[in-house]
């Protein structure tokens, strides 16, 4: 038995592995930032993956800044920690919110088509479920309570 159990948890760590990653809502008075992927479809929060010995937070400012060309002021909101189990997957994400930043030009032009700012009753039809699912509870006050 401890040697199956010892092969499911090597099959779990080679093929299901845990992915930690981060998203931004860049949101203020003239609307929310999404940004556009060459690689998939929709409208989405910049965001990815937290690297090596950095910390979410680190991980969304980074991210607002190369995908959005965002310059946040202070430190981002936490939202809350959502997880995805489809398809076999450990996913979590790890959502933030800026309310006070300056967009400049996204520095990253290879994976980011576009990046625009919409006003909230102007929301794009192809937004990414996820993200408008997080801007309405959001907008409805369902965040982590401080």
């Amino acid at each position: 038995m401890r040697l199956a159990y010892w092969l499911m948890c090597l099959q779990w760590r080679l093929f299901r592995p845990v992915k930690l990653g981060v998203r931004i809502i860049l949101l203020n008075e003239d609307g929310v930032v999404l940004v556009r992927h060459r690689y998939q479809p929709g409208w989405h929060f910049p965001g990815g993956a937290v690297e090596r010995n950095e910390t979410t937070a680190a991980a969304a400012l980074r991210e607002a800044y190369e995908e959005a060309g965002a310059q946040v002021s202070g430190a981002p909101e936490l939202m809350g920690i959502y997880s995805s189990f489809s398809h076999g997957k450990s996913d979590h994400v790890v959502t933030y919110i800026a309310r006070t930043f300056r967009l400049g030009p996204p520095k990253d032009s290879w994976e980011i088509a576009e990046c625009r700012v919409f006003a909230l009753d102007a929301l794009p039809h192809d937004l990414s479920p996820n993200a408008r699912l997080r801007l309405n509870e959001l907008l409805r006050g369902k965040t982590i309570q401080r």
